[in-house]
């Protein structure tokens, strides 16, 4: 079930590692969607805008804990790759304690600080108190979140891009299953949104603990790989936290840039609320593509294959690519009929904005694209702290829309406000890729 992409056409190889992992991406989007679907839907547009006011504030939060994983799976690849397993092992082993110790420590400052930092968001008072009942909640279940994600990402690590889909799969279903019983059975309100959504993701992450101990041999470890060493933690730590904090800097910028959108009223929230809900839908798709090139360049890295990572690089682009011109045209002529899965055709203002939102994001998905496949190819090759850079380029891009564009041109600045930080994140991350490439050869590393 693992998968050794050190060998084979490298267009293949990440075509078939990147089509399950945007199938689990889709079910993951899809029971995001379904829970802004039953929010917009059966609670009102209040509702739906207090769930959207949270976004870039869970967006930090969890957005770092993702990718503290991410970059915690990455030695193991570099490991796999090379054949070395014992080392595999014990990099598995301090794992545990990395995680164990961050998910306490994240549980206990996000909701402790929650509230403040909504307010300091300026989120609209009519709708402050519901969007707090939401997010903290999410917050309470950060454990259950590094549950699910570390294992997957270690068994991407290895390969094997299925099997975290198919709990995905049954995570999906699990949260509609919930939404439905506790939103309209019995009647939480949003708090049963994000219930059904923590509850999803611990059962899901149970069940792939289940089938780790069952099916995979390779990460099974002893004492000896369970005892905490300082190389090993700080192996992972070198690799995790700039990956980790690369999507934080990221969500500075988002943050700042939902606080001059809530400035705007909540019908603009729930307009850009609902945009955004279809847009990840999409933009899913680059996140898989992201995953894949990073493993990709971790065991060829691992593997002393410096040649195969830019055919990886052409391939990945190609794929992004077309991709791209093909959800570009799905939201030009579907773009509004796929809004109201969110809204009420009433809405029409709503409906207007969303689409107009979107429209100006597709057309900017190649460059997306690029973010995510040269940003992750770099950070799986070992270099996560110059991917950071890229972070900071959006961080800017989005924060001085929100802070200068968004107050003089209003609704149409934010639309543009992730297009210029895509644009912005390529022109370092190109130059950067192959400033890397040049001096690897020149040293002769490989």
């Amino acid at each position: 079930m693992t998968k050794d992409m050190t060998h084979g056409s490298p267009i293949h190889l990440i075509l078939k590692f990147t089509i399950p992992l945007i199938f689990g991406n889709l079910f993951q989007q899809f029971y995001s969607m379904v829970d802004t679907i039953i929010v917009g839907r059966f609670l009102g547009k209040e509702a739906l805008a207090a769930v959207g006011s949270t976004g870039s504030l869970n967006f930090l939060i969890i957005g770092f804990c993702l990718g503290l994983c991410s970059g915690f799976a990455i030695p193991v690849s570099q490991q796999f790759g090379a054949k070395n397993f014992d080392s595999l092992r014990r990099f598995v082993g301090n794992i545990i304690w990395l995680t164990a110790g961050a998910s306490v420590f994240f549980t206990v400052v996000t909701v402790l600080l929650c509230r403040p930092m909504l307010e300091w968001m300026n989120t609209p008072s009519d709708i402050i108190d519901q969007a707090y009942l939401y997010i903290v909640i999410i917050f309470a279940g950060i454990p259950a979140i590094f549950l699910y994600n570390i294992q997957a990402a270690l068994l991407r690590a290895l390969g094997d891009s299925r099997t975290p889909v198919i709990f995905l799969v049954i995570a999906s279903f699990l949260n509609i299953g919930f939404d439905l019983l506790l939103v309209l059975v019995i009647p939480l309100g949003v708090a049963g949104a994000s219930v059904a959504t923590v509850l999803a993701q611990l059962l899901s992450g149970i069940a792939c603990f289940i089938f780790i101990v069952k099916k995979f041999p390779m990460l099974h470890i002893s004492r000896h790989d369970l005892k905490f060493s300082r190389e090993h933690a700080a192996g992972l730590c070198s690799v995790g936290i700039p990956m980790g904090l690369q999507s934080s800097i990221t969500a500075v910028g988002s943050i700042l840039l939902q606080t001059s959108v809530n400035s705007l009223g909540s019908t603009i929230v729930a307009s850009v609320t609902a945009a955004s809900r279809l847009y990840m839908f999409f933009a899913c798709a680059f996140d898989a593509m992201g995953i894949a090139m990073s493993t990709y360049g971790g065991q060829n890295i691992g593997a002393r294959k410096i040649d195969r990572l830019s055919p990886g690089l052409r391939a990945g682009m190609i794929i992004g690519s077309a991709y791209s011109i093909i959800a570009l045209i799905i939201v030009f002529f579907f773009g509004k009929p796929l809004v109201t899965l969110f809204v009420d055709s009433s809405e029409v203002e709503i409906i207007e904005n969303a689409y107009q939102f979107m429209l100006i994001c597709a057309s900017f998905f190649i460059p997306l694209a690029g973010v995510n496949i040269f940003r992750l190819l770099i950070q799986g090759m070992g270099y996560s702290k110059m991917a950071i850079f890229a972070g900071v380029c959006e961080m800017f891009a989005r924060g001085l829309t929100g802070l200068f564009l968004v107050p003089a041109f209003g609704f149409i600045a934010a639309c543009f406000a992730s297009p210029i930080a895509w644009v912005m994140a390529d022109l370092f991350l190109v130059p950067a890729y192959f400033y890397i490439m040049r001096n690897l050869k020149k040293w002769g590393t490989m």
